[in-house]
């Protein structure tokens, strides 16, 4: 199973195109979110092309293939225009033969573990920054965002195929995998 795990589209309709460029390219079995789809929040500037309406419709079309958790910017309101499930704080995914735990990244985070065992993993957004790294044997890992990169990171995602995370850019460009 292939899986495109990106986080913090934030709106930004331009950046959202490019993620579905990305989609199409990498051709996932399922695309986890990890939040903050549609508000850009009130310590961010609007990212750009922002256009929350447009995100969604964009998003909706493609509802059958996503699996999403609450960001710290999703409301019950987006629920209510998003045609997929968007408010669960976490979700526990089975894949490559790992246990990962996947949320957002405003709650659990490398300073608060969720419960989670050595060799498990953290599938985390929010900082907006990429991420790879062991705490107490938990794998913590993020694919940083899509439209508001911070500390210098790339707009990208991640994929999982065969046990190997890639990061990439949104324009398909790796520039880290781990076994």
């Amino acid at each position: 199973m292939k899986l495109l795990i990106a986080s913090d589209i934030h709106g930004s309709a331009r950046w959202c195109r490019k993620l579905l460029e990305a989609w199409d390219r990498e051709k996932p079995d399922r695309t986890v979110l990890l939040g903050d789809l549609l508000y850009h929040g009130p310590r961010n500037d609007l990212p750009e092309e922002y256009c929350p309406k447009e995100v969604l419709r964009m998003l909706n079309e493609r509802r059958e293939q996503i699996l999403c958790v609450r960001g710290n910017c999703d409301t019950e309101v987006d629920q209510m225009v998003l045609e997929f499930p968007i408010l669960a704080e976490y979700a526990w995914i089975a894949a490559e033969g790992v246990t990962i735990f996947a949320t957002h990244g405003h709650v659990f985070h490398r300073d608060h573990l969720p419960p989670l065992k050595a060799g498990e993993i953290l599938l985390q957004g929010h900082t907006h920054v990429p991420c790879w790294e062991t705490v107490e044997g938990i794998r913590i890992l993020n694919p940083g965002s899509v439209s508001i990169p911070k500390q210098d990171s790339f707009r990208g995602y991640m994929t999982l195929e065969e046990g190997v995370f890639s990061w990439k850019t949104l324009d398909g460009e790796t520039y880290h995998i781990l076994k």
